[in-house]
C-alpha cells in the first residue's frame, strides 16, 4: 500500500479521537463506551467502581454480554488498566444478597459484602467472575489489564490507528478489517470495532490496544500468515470464532478475552498451524474454548508446537479444550507437542456425551495425536461432562475416517471441585489405530485421588499408568 493511501485508510480508521474517551489517575486508566454504544450496550445489574487505594471512586460502564447458547443470557463486563493495587465496589442492583463468590479461586480474592456491594482488592491484574449467590449466568465479568507498554506512534505510516468511537469496515470490505504485512494496529481501550480482523497471506502483523470487537462475523481471521501477535482487544459475542486460524505459523495470542452465545463460536481454533503461544487469555464460550486439528477447509498440514498457559477457560458449549478432530485422510497429518498449563477452567456443559470432556483428544481423519501435557489444571464448574475422554473414534457427523492413534499424553496436577462427573473414558479403534502410554499424576475429584475405577478403559489400549 502506499503511503498516501494508507494515510488515508488511518483517517477512515481513526476517526472520532477524544481524550475524553478515557480517564487517568496515575497508575488506573478506565474507559469511556463509544457514545453510538452507550445506551444499547449497558446491562444494569450492576454498579462497579474503581479506585486506587485510598483514592476517589471512578465509575466503570458496565458491558452487556450475552453467554450461553442453550438458554442466551445478558451477563455483565467491565475493564481497566492498573498499575498498583487497587479497590474494587460491586453493586447488585436488584435482588436480595447472601453471598458472593469470585472465581477462579487461584486468584485468591476474598470479597466482602456489605448489604449488596462486594468490595474486594486486587493486588495485581486479574480476569475474574464475581457471582453472587452462585449465578453464573448473570455475572460479572472483570478484567483488570496492566498498564499499557510501548503504545505506538499513531503518526507511523506502518500504524493503523483505531481512536476512540465506533469503526465500520470500509465499505465493499464484506465486514473485515483488512491488515496487510509490516503493520501494527492499535485499538485505544475506548474503540468499538465491528467488524473483524483479516490478516491473510500476511507477515509481521501485531494488533494492540484494550479496543472492542463487538458482533463481528469473527474477531480474528488468520490464514497462511506467519509472525502475527494478537495482545489485549476483548471480543464481545462473533457470529463465529474468536480467532479463526488456519495454515499460519509463529503466532502469539495473548491477554484477549471474549465471550459467545451462538452457534460455532468457538474460541480459539487452529487449523494446520504450528508454533503458537497462547497466554492469559479468557475465554467464555458457547462451543469448544480451544481447538487443535489438522487439515480443515482450505487449510494443510501438520499441527505442532503449540502452547497455552496461564489462562481461563469457560465452555457453555462443548469443551473448553479439542484436540484432533479434524484432519486429512488423504495425506495424513501430525498433530504433536501440545502443552497446556496453569489452566482454570470455569464451565463445561455438554449434554451429548460424545462430545464431553473438560480435556479432549476426539482423533479421526488419520490424524496422528502425541506428546500431549496437561499440567496444574484446575476446575470448577462442570454442569455435565467429563473430566477427559481421550479416544480415536470415526465420527459419522464430522469424519472421513478413523484416526491413526493417540500416544504420549501426560496428565498430572489436575483438580476438579463441586463435580458430577460422568465417566472419563480412554479407547482406541482398532489394533492398528490404538491409545498407549497415557500418565496421570496427581489427579484429584473433589480432593480423593483419582483411581483406575473412576475411568473406562476401551478396547486397544495399552500403558495407562495412575501415579499418585
Amino acid at each position: 500500500m502506499h503511503n498516501n493511501k494508507l494515510i488515508q485508510l488511518v483517517a477512515i480508521f481513526g476517526m472520532g479521537f477524544s481524550s475524553s474517551f478515557f480517564a487517568v489517575a496515575g497508575d488506573l486508566v478506565t474507559y469511556e463506551v463509544p457514545k453510538q454504544a452507550f445506551y444499547t450496550h449497558h446491562n444494569d445489574d450492576y454498579t462497579v467502581r474503581v479506585r486506587k487505594l485510598g483514592g476517589e471512586w471512578q465509575d466503570l460502564y458496565e458491558y452487556k454480554v450475552k453467554v450461553d447458547l442453550d438458554n442466551p443470557q445478558n451477563a455483565s463486563m467491565v475493564y481497566f488498566d492498573m498499575g498498583e493495587p487497587v479497590e474494587v465496589s460491586v453493586k447488585k442492583n436488584n435482588g436480595d444478597i447472601r453471598r458472593v463468590e469470585i472465581r477462579p479461586k487461584s486468584a485468591g480474592i476474598k470479597p466482602k459484602l456489605a448489604g449488596n456491594v462486594a468490595l474486594f482488592k486486587l493486588s495485581k491484574p486479574a480476569n475474574i467472575s464475581i457471582e453472587f449467590d452462585g449465578d453464573r449466568l448473570h455475572n460479572l465479568h472483570l478484567f483488570a489489564s496492566a498498564i499499557e507498554q510501548n503504545i505506538p506512534d499513531k503518526n507511523d505510516p506502518d500504524v493503523i490507528w483505531f481512536g476512540p468511537g465506533l469503526h465500520l469496515p470500509p465499505e465493499n470490505a464484506e465486514g473485515a478489517f483488512r491488515i496487510a504485512s509490516n503493520k501494527t494496529v492499535y485499538l485505544h481501550g475506548g474503540a468499538m470495532l465491528r467488524g473483524k480482523l483479516l490478516i491473510d497471506n500476511a507477515i509481521n502483523v501485531t494488533v494492540t490496544g484494550r479496543g472492542l470487537i463487538d458482533q463481528a462475523g469473527r474477531g480474528f481471521e488468520i490464514t497462511k500468515s506467519s509472525n502475527v501477535v494478537i495482545d489485549g482487544p476483548i471480543v464481545i459475542n462473533p457470529k463465529h470464532y474468536t480467532v479463526y486460524c488456519g495454515q499460519s505459523n509463529h503466532v502469539d495470542i495473548r491477554n484477549i478475552k471474549t465471550f459467545s452465545a451462538a452457534s460455532w463460536t468457538d474460541g480459539i481454533d487452529m487449523m494446520a498451524c504450528s508454533d503458537v503461544n497462547i497466554n492469559n487469555v479468557f475465554l467464555r464460550t458457547s462451543d469448544d474454548s480451544i481447538a487443535i486439528y489438522g487439515h480443515r477447509w482450505d487449510y494443510y498440514g501438520d499441527a505442532r508446537n503449540i502452547m497455552v498457559s496461564n489462562s481461563v477457560l469457560w465452555a457453555d458449549v462443548a469443551h473448553p479444550i479439542n484436540i484432533g478432530l479434524h484432519g486429512n485422510n488423504k495425506q495424513p497429518e501430525l498433530i504433536e507437542n501440545i502443552r497446556f498449563n496453569n489452566i482454570d477452567i470455569l464451565g463445561h456443559d455438554e449434554d451429548d456425551r460424545n462430545y464431553q470432556g473438560a480435556m479432549a483428544i476426539t482423533n479421526s481423519d488419520d490424524n496422528l495425536v502425541k506428546n500431549v501435557y496437561f499440567e496444574n489444571i484446575r476446575i470448577d464448574g462442570v454442569e455435565e461432562g467429563m473430566l477427559f475422554n481421550f479416544r480415536v473414534v470415526f465420527n459419522e457427523k464430522y469424519s472421513h475416517s478413523p484416526g491413526r492413534g493417540i500416544k504420549n499424553v501426560y496428565l498430572k496436577n489436575i483438580s476438579i471441585v463441586n463435580s458430577s462427573l460422568n465417566t472419563s473414558v480412554i479407547g482406541g479403534y482398532s489394533k492398528e489405530r490404538a491409545v498407549n502410554n497415557i500418565v496421570l499424576e496427581n489427579i484429584r475429584l473433589d480432593g480423593k485421588r483419582l483411581k483406575p475405577s473412576d475411568f473406562t478403559l476401551g478396547e486397544h489400549v495399552s500403558d495407562v499408568i495412575v501415579k499418585p
